[in-house]
């Protein structure tokens, strides 16, 4: 089974976050072009004033790009926010399902090779395919030949780790939540501070001003619970999301290993260092401590791992004395 890269796949999803933010801004181009008023069709055509009237004329309409400029440099940090948040909860949809975090085709593959007795393959099956669950078991069955209590507490250290790892990004919707409306805050301050300022220098002459100072702390308010609302939504939303995926991926883990004999395996080693310590084994063999030994699941030697016959001992490869019990 084929897994993309951790760090790829948040890549992807950032430019996916960027394009959809640099789409959705043109279409707002697009609208705010379309909906510029064209001249009456009573005007001169040759571009000479029109007669003078009485009535009022009708108010500019204000495109989004001026309507958001008008929130000041604050803006620029909400917007930061915005594409954080888009990204992080795409990519918290994605991964955080149950069936991305334990694959059913990776636990039959598992439950196979632990069916046989291929505890090395089981675990080389879940160092090639990485995922919560394949990390978490691999930890486990590194810990296979000590006992069932050292298991466990593998399993545990090594979910908690990865669930941290997982859910990261999630908590970072809810600092963007209690962020975006602070900076939101800071915007409404500054914008505060120039509305008092035109309005201590030229009082009520000017309205214009003093209206563009006011816009401005509305904008920017506006912006940051915008932004803020959503996140705290999703944050929420993925948090629960990703604390069901979990449980059932752990679920699967202990069921996994129910069935593992841990009396039988007692001094068996799991991992990358399975069959490589040479000079261990031997030592082992000279001094005639004995390896116990199932008739049951045992096909190889467990200090050497070459192929043993039921029954034989020593290991003819290494001399190591199997036990082969009753």
């Amino acid at each position: 089974m084929t897994t993309i890269p951790l760090p790829t796949l948040r890549t992807g999803l950032l430019a996916l976050a960027l394009l959809a933010a640099s789409l959705f801004v043109n279409q707002l181009s697009a609208q705010d072009a379309a909906s510029t008023p064209t001249p009456a069709a009573g005007a001169p055509a040759d571009g000479s004033a029109a007669p003078a009237s009485d009535a009022p004329k009708p108010q500019q309409a204000v495109t989004t790009a001026q309507f958001l400029s008008q929130g000041g440099f604050v803006m620029w940090i909400l917007g930061a926010a915005s594409v954080c948040m888009v990204w992080f909860t795409t990519e918290g949809f994605v991964i955080l399902r149950a069936k991305k975090l334990a694959p059913p085709a990776l636990i039959a593959r598992i439950q196979e090779a632990l069916a046989a007795g291929n505890y090395q393959e089981a675990w080389s099956i879940c160092k090639s395919n990485r995922c919560f669950l394949s990390s978490v078991l691999s930890a486990g069955l590194e810990r296979i030949g000590r006992n069932k209590d050292a298991v466990e507490f593998a399993i545990e250290e090594t979910a908690i780790r990865e669930s941290t790892d997982l859910k990261t990004n999630t908590t970072y919707l809810s600092v963007i939540g209690v962020v975006a409306p602070m900076v939101g805050l800071t915007g409404t301050v500054w914008g505060m501070i120039h509305a008092f300022n035109t309005l201590g220098q030229n009082g009520i002459t000017d309205p214009a001003k003093l209206a563009g100072n006011i816009g401005e702390v509305l904008v920017a308010t506006m912006s940051g619970l915008v932004v803020a609302v959503p996140a705290f939504v999703f944050f929420y939303v993925l948090r629960a999301r990703a604390q069901s995926a979990i449980l059932f991926a752990e679920s699967q883990v202990y069921r996994l290993l129910d069935e593992i004999p841990y009396d039988q395996l007692s001094g068996i080693r799991i991992g990358e260092n399975f069959g490589t310590e040479q000079a261990s084994k031997t030592r082992s063999a000279r001094s005639g401590v004995s390896q116990k030994v199932s008739r049951n699941v045992t096909t190889n030697c467990p200090s050497c791992n070459a192929p043993i016959t039921v029954g034989v001992t020593p290991c003819p490869n290494c001399g190591t004395v199997l036990d082969w019990g009753t």
